[in-house]
């Protein structure tokens, strides 16, 4: 059964329209070295049968060291700017950018986060029902990279295990090059696998690979939001699948508990 939607709000930029899953940045420091959605995924979008998955939003939450630059990462997504003239964030703020993945539309909720001890009371109270954990460090700053394990503790402090996609982000990549560069993507790659997290290197003042990241994440967000829909619907499924395999089931409701409706036996 096909579900109906209509878009909400204008239609959304060219490049925040996603037709392919997006690549990881590394090898070596990527949880998930898929290049495609989930065959489940893609039968569902192409059908229109993704349930509530294009009217949620899914909360990502940035945090990490004073001056990392996380507002910035944010600006440079949601604005397509970067400001020189850095101003810290007091407490929380949020942006909410709109994507379309596989012709589902489908919202990142970005709370970005103070970096500032004082405010960490806050802060916290606005981790709770993350899906995506971004840990931001700066590339040029070897001690706000050992200060991610401590942000990502508190973070999941306030989630349960395993409900997050966790990123670990180094930012001002255009502040380095050659074997600096090298050396300290490194460093944050042996860490992302210890923290069981996938390694970006992006930079907000050029826009390097700003997009691509939060398209990956984007994917991933939606694709875990698609599967988990497809998993509580109480139906059980006549097949539906794309040959190889992975199929989707329709499922048909008891009647009534202990109750079987004509015509069906036991399986």
């Amino acid at each position: 059964m096909r579900s109906s939607w209509t878009p909400l709000g204008p239609p959304v930029s060219q490049d925040r329209i996603i037709t392919s899953f997006p690549k990881w940045y590394t090898p070596d420091a990527c949880l998930q070295l898929k290049e495609h959605f989930h065959s489940r995924v893609s039968t569902a979008c192409q059908h229109r049968n993704t349930g509530t998955a294009g009217l949620r939003l899914s909360k990502v939450v940035v945090v990490g060291d004073l001056y990392v630059g996380k507002t910035s990462l944010i600006h440079r997504l949601c604005k397509n700017v970067f400001d020189h003239n850095y101003k810290a964030t007091i407490g929380v703020d949020f942006e909410i950018e709109r994507f379309e993945i596989a012709g589902i539309p489908y919202s990142l909720q970005i709370w970005d986060t103070a970096g500032q001890e004082k405010f960490k009371c806050i802060a916290s109270a606005y981790y709770r029902g993350a899906q995506v954990i971004i840990t931001a460090f700066d590339l040029t700053d070897v001690q706000t990279l050992e200060h991610t394990r401590q942000w990502l503790e508190d973070v999941l402090r306030e989630n349960e295990a395993g409900s997050c996609f966790i990123f670990l982000v180094g930012t001002k990549k255009d502040l380095l090059s050659g074997a600096a560069c090298e050396q300290a993507e490194a460093e944050a790659v042996h860490l992302a696998n210890e923290m069981q997290a996938a390694y970006w290197s992006v930079s907000a003042k050029t826009g390097e690979n700003v997009k691509a990241f939060f398209s990956r994440v984007a994917a991933l967000a939606f694709e875990q939001s698609v599967l988990q829909d497809l998993e509580k619907r109480p139906s059980t499924q006549s097949q539906v699948g794309d040959g190889d395999g992975d199929l989707i089931r329709i499922e048909v409701p008891k009647t009534q508990e202990n109750k079987r409706p004509p015509g069906l036996g036991c399986c």
